[in-house]
């Protein structure tokens, strides 16, 4: 079981990672942001947009916020059009994500989650925890492969270890 706290400092974790990577990824062209690097979702433009998906489709479950626009996984990389749409909803959402964990109590974390998954094409029901924590995982996936892109290309963000995080993140 995990708890609210630990949920706080994974949202701010996440945080702290999107600034470092859209902070790296800033410095490049666009058209290297969109080049099919053989990556799940071919891009960091992809990648970066399947991951906002991925959060907002979670959070819909978790909090009730609203869906994203498109609708499936496949669509996921073509969330938004643009680098500045792109960056600037990651951000805002990243707050979503801070206030809905600030305000978790011990039994939001309990409990089951009962969704449809249309990656399974399956109604599931799991603990809220392994959700949660999932969503976090996921992340850290996603994440991980937009960070070897950028520094194959020479950009560099900063580290991606969960024990160096500023306290101020």
């Amino acid at each position: 079981m995990i708890s609210p706290d630990h949920v706080r400092t994974m949202a701010r974790y996440n945080r702290w990672q999107n600034r470092s990577l859209y902070g790296a990824a800033d410095s490049l062209p666009d058209e290297a942001r969109r080049e099919d690097r053989g990556a799940f979702f071919g891009s960091i433009f992809g990648t970066l947009n399947h991951l906002l998906w991925a959060d907002q489709m979670w959070m819909r479950r978790f909090a009730e916020t609203p869906a994203p626009a498109v609708r499936t996984i496949s669509e996921s990389p073509e969330l938004h059009a643009d680098w500045k749409s792109l960056s600037a909803a990651r951000q805002d959402f990243d707050q979503v994500i801070i206030d809905w964990a600030r305000d978790l109590k011990t039994e939001a974390v309990e409990g089951d989650l009962s969704y449809y998954s249309g990656a399974l094409q399956q109604q599931i029901c799991k603990p809220l925890w392994l959700c949660m924590t999932h969503m976090f995982n996921h992340q850290t996936h996603h994440r991980g492969q937009a960070h070897a892109m950028l520094t194959a290309l020479g950009a560099w963000p900063e580290d991606t270890d969960l024990f160096a995080m500023p306290d101020d993140a």
